[in-house]
């Protein structure tokens, strides 16, 4: 019921390899930046995606979340990665219910190298 718990639960369910139950963190029309270069469009479409991922069974661990910032029903969700990725950040949407979506998902924020 807080923004913050749906990358807890991305973890859990992704650990389980239930890509269905890490679909059903995103909102039916949602976007997910990856895979790198890339975009991913839509829940059916996430659900794919995290099929193929997740069929590799890898293990994900917990990251101590940036604070939240919130304007109404959105809320900007972010973590400082584990694995060198550089930062993840998501917009996510109160829902009818009282619970939170994803909207945004940028996995990877990679610093860019130069020239």
């Amino acid at each position: 019921m807080q923004p913050e718990d749906i990358t807890r639960l991305f973890v859990e369910r992704s650990n389980a390899g239930d890509a269905e139950g890490v679909a059903a963190l995103y909102e039916e029309d949602a976007v997910m930046a990856y895979p790198p270069g890339g975009q991913t469009v839509g829940r059916a479409a996430i659900q794919a995606l995290w099929e193929k991922v997740l069929a590799n069974r890898p293990r994900f661990e917990p990251e101590e979340p940036l604070p939240t910032l919130r304007s109404g029903d959105l809320a900007l969700t972010s973590t400082p990665p584990r694995d060198g990725a550089g930062g993840r950040a998501q917009v996510v949407r109160r829902q009818p219910d009282g619970s939170w979506l994803r909207v945004l998902d940028q996995p990877e924020f990679v610093t860019p190298t130069a020239g």
